[in-house]
């Protein structure tokens, strides 16, 4: 690993300072026009913002995560004519435009249409679930679902946590947890109002029972997100969508190594829960969706947990124990056969794998050379992640295979076990490489 050249450490050194020294030259007026004021890390417009985020966060991954209730009414009912994997595709196209459109929004944000996309991004979200409740045929229901409320998703997703980034410092981490606690909340209350609206007034009336309560959710962010508007009236430079110097960097391309083969295998479970109490282990549809309801809430208390382990052991680390428990879970996943096991592993999946999601931005920060790319690298990054969440449920999906008269989840829980195990793997790369290179100890 030696080299004649300076080192990786001496390269992001002078890289940092060369661009220190650039920010000095720039001059003061530049500095005024580019940055906002020092966030006030409180008081009623930031903790608005807080709420704001909150409300916003239940609609766009609620219904993410409540998938995997529509999956198992579409395999029995709605959509019974098409397969397992095609039914997939739209919940995993509605993940993927929910994160690759979050990432094009970010210079949007920087631009001043925060308002806009904040009027449309909701507009879209709601009509897409009205349009949801007249739709009877397949390619309907993925126009609804799947582009509608995945694009309306995607303009809100890195906006209303960049809020959170202008009006706090000190306590960003704990807003950005409460933000990001709405994900189980809406989870939770979405898949309840499914589960108890479908049999009695019929899936029309669920789905439009739920479009009322995101409709409300909506309308109640809109002050909240907005109070306080002025501060954001200052002129910010937009953020540049590629950064080059990023594919020369080897902990660049090894952390979207990491985040593309974990996204591979995180959501398959989530999609698949309901169905596979419901085939194999003879679940009534109502018990079936409390098992899906009971691993979302777990996901709650496992963002919080993350955020704890992150800040003791290191982000990277932690992100790697969570990867590596959840694909031991999903490969465990094979040879339940009972009830009680089975509620319990979605309970555990639950919990462990939420770091999955919660932990890979922080960790982000820990190898990003230079912060003021970080949100570009990150976008790059979440481009490409994006595309496993998109194919991951599907090509499980298809693996899915009929004997007897039953369902064969074998391959499924295979994919995601393994997927999740080898990145584990590549984030035991990362965190060896990171140690290395920064010197920091093993805490990153």
């Amino acid at each position: 690993m030696s080299s004649s050249g300076p080192s990786e450490e001496e390269k992001r050194t002078s890289d940092i300072a060369e661009l220190n020294g650039e920010a000095v030259q720039s001059g003061a007026a530049a500095a005024d026009t580019s940055r906002l004021p020092p966030p006030p890390d409180g008081g009623l417009h930031a903790w608005l913002k807080v709420l704001g985020g909150f409300l916003i966060y239940i609609n766009i991954w609620g219904f993410t995560l409540t998938f995997g209730a529509f999956q198992t009414y579409y395999k029995d009912h709605l959509l019974s004519s098409s397969s397992a994997s095609a039914i997939s595709w739209i919940g995993t196209v509605q993940a993927w435009l929910l994160i690759l459109v979050g990432v094009l929004s970010g210079p949007l944000f920087d631009l001043g249409y925060f308002r806009s996309m904040l009027y449309v991004g909701n507009f879209l979200v709601v009509f897409g679930i009205m349009m949801l409740s007249l739709s009877t045929k397949y390619w309907q229901v993925f126009l609804s679902q799947a582009l509608c409320m995945g694009l309306g998703a995607g303009l809100l997703y890195v906006p209303s946590l960049a809020l959170i980034g202008i009006w706090f410092e000190r306590r960003r981490a704990f807003a950005m947890g409460v933000v990001m606690s709405g994900i189980a909340v809406g989870g939770v209350s979405y898949i309840l109002i499914f589960t108890h609206l479908v049999p009695s007034a019929g899936f029309p009336w669920a789905t439009r029972a739920m479009g009322f309560i995101a409709l409300f959710a909506a309308l109640l962010s809109f002050p909240a997100l907005l109070s306080g508007s002025s501060r954001m009236l200052a002129p910010r430079k937009a953020r540049s969508l590629f950064d080059g110097t990023a594919l020369k960097d080897r902990l660049f391309l090894i952390f979207t190594c990491c985040s593309f083969f974990t996204f591979l295998g995180y959501i398959v479970p989530y999609f698949y829960i309901p169905t596979y109490a419901k085939d194999r282990l003879g679940m009534s549809e109502e018990m079936a969706l409390y098992t899906l309801v009971m691993s979302v809430g777990a996901s709650f208390f496992g963002r919080l947990a993350g955020g704890i382990m992150g800040h003791y052991l290191g982000s990277i680390f932690s992100w790697m124990l969570c990867a590596l428990t959840s694909g031991i879970l999903s490969l465990c996943w094979v040879v339940i056969e009972d009830k009680a096991t089975f509620i319990a592993f979605a309970v555990l999946w639950g919990f462990f794998s939420a770091g999955l999601v919660t932990l890979p931005s922080a960790a982000f920060a820990s190898i990003c050379p230079d912060l003021s790319r970080l949100g570009t690298r990150l976008g790059m990054s979440w481009s490409v992640s994006s595309v496993a969440s998109l194919i991951g449920a599907p090509i499980a999906g298809a693996l899915l295979r009929t004997k007897n008269g039953r369902t064969d989840y074998l391959g499924v829980q295979l994919w995601s076990g393994a997927f999740l195990m080898f990145g584990a793997l590549w984030l035991g790369v990362l965190w060896v490489l990171t140690v290395r290179f920064q010197n920091k100890g093993w805490r990153v």
